[in-house]
């Protein structure tokens, strides 16, 4: 059923606004009528709008966010109240009370639809897969098959907590060094798009003889980049759809993810964030009673590097041949040694899944010491290469001032 957000006025005078269901926006205003509300606003909510039909999927909204962090409390709220004894029908009620991003309170009233027209609790997550990837609809399965829905819905929120903060700590690392580079970058194009024209072509006119070399060299490259700035915007953007559609096509997304492995500071910091993602990942989902083989499909869909990806399908292809986990890992060398050979040990002992979550904590702390150590070292790089800039900028216009002073 479609969900419209709503602004209204009541016959206090008082305003109020949220969300509504209904087949269409007249009956929307009848149901608001029938509050007692005067509708000022309605308006479709984006991936709600459609038949709520058993496998009809919504299609993602455009530029719009997925509300992770909301997501991961509203399913800690709904694993409680399911812990509690409260049927899913009341549970859900509950959860879309309690959430404040209209479309995540939309796309909620939709899954309550589905799941009263006797969808599965996860075919409905299904059905929006923007707000609910694969993994989370997939242990939302395995919870109801096993009985343990709430426990299961325990183990997404804290997953999707864990995920959220490596994601924070990348972002951390990668934020400061890429404002500077775009500050500065900025700064040196407007200096010699604007300001160094006009110094020199004041110097040009009284200066008499050849200018000095660096002048020569500055006032060369800041004619072109006068002239031609348009090429730099048209070139910067042919590069990254050029970018976008070599990551569209499987080899090409192998070729980059690959080179990225390779680049130096940054590799590590990517492999060791893969890694701990591989491993909290598994871990979750086998604690949530999924198979193996099903597991690892799964997860070679998150570690987001098309190299890992493949390597998993390749351990997930000899284990399905009679091998065991750690073997074809430790042999692909391309995941570290200490994961395959704490893996054996979890195989044999039986304690996988506490194994693996040991792994992911161990990758955790590396890649929060990889991010400090990619940040210290950019920044002093970025500074040196901005004051050579700078400096020689500033060494080409005193130079021939300095001549025309000793003249």
């Amino acid at each position: 059923m479609p969900v419209f957000s709503f602004k209204a006025l009541k016959e206090d005078g008082g305003a109020e606004g949220g969300v509504i269901d209904a087949d269409s926006p007249k009956e929307a205003r009848l149901k608001l009528k029938g509050r007692k509300l005067h509708v000022t606003e309605l308006e479709a909510i984006a991936g709600t709008t459609g038949g709520a039909g058993p496998g009809r999927k919504r299609r993602a909204p455009l530029f719009r966010r997925r509300k992770v962090q909301e997501i991961a409390v509203l399913t800690r709220q709904l694993a409680t109240l399911l812990g509690s004894g409260i049927p899913i029908m009341g549970s859900l009620a509950a959860v879309i009370e309690q959430a404040e991003d209209l479309a995540v309170k939309g796309v909620l009233l939709d899954v309550r639809d589905r799941v009263a027209q006797g969808s599965t609790f996860s075919d409905a997550l299904e059905a929006h897969p923007f707000y609910f990837n694969e993994l989370y609809c997939n242990m939302v399965r395995a919870g109801e098959a096993s009985g343990a829905l709430d426990k299961v819905l325990f183990r997404i929120a804290d997953y999707m907590h864990a995920q959220h903060r490596l994601r924070a700590k990348m972002v951390a690392a990668l934020t400061y060094p890429i404002i500077m580079m775009i500050i500065g970058t900025g700064v040196v194009f407007v200096l010699l798009t604007y300001v160094v024209p006009k110094i020199l072509d004041v110097l040009e006119k009284q200066k008499k003889g050849a200018l000095p070399l660096p002048t020569e060299i500055l006032l060369t490259v800041s004619g072109f980049m006068g002239t031609y700035w348009w090429a730099f915007i048209i070139g910067g953007v042919a590069l990254w759809l050029l970018y976008r559609y070599v990551v569209s096509t499987a080899g090409g997304r192998l070729w980059v993810d690959t080179r990225l492995l390779d680049v130096p500071v940054l590799g590590p910091l990517l492999r060791k964030s893969a890694v701990s993602r591989f491993a909290v990942t598994f871990a979750t989902l086998l604690e949530s009673g999924l198979p193996v083989l099903d597991a690892l499909l799964v997860v070679k869909r998150v570690v987001n590097n098309q190299l890992l990806a493949n390597t998993l399908d390749v351990v997930r292809q000899r284990i399905a041949e009679g091998a065991d986990i750690a073997t074809p890992l430790k042999s692909s060398k391309v995941f570290p040694p200490v994961v395959g050979y704490m893996i054996a040990v979890g195989e044999e002992s039986g304690h996988l899944e506490s194994l693996l979550k040991k792994v992911a904590e161990a990758y955790d702390e590396e890649v929060e010491l990889a991010a400090q150590r990619l940040t210290s070292l950019l920044e002093p790089v970025m500074i040196v290469f901005m004051a050579f800039v700078v400096g020689f900028i500033v060494l080409s216009i005193l130079l021939p001032i300095l001549q025309m002073s000793n003249i």
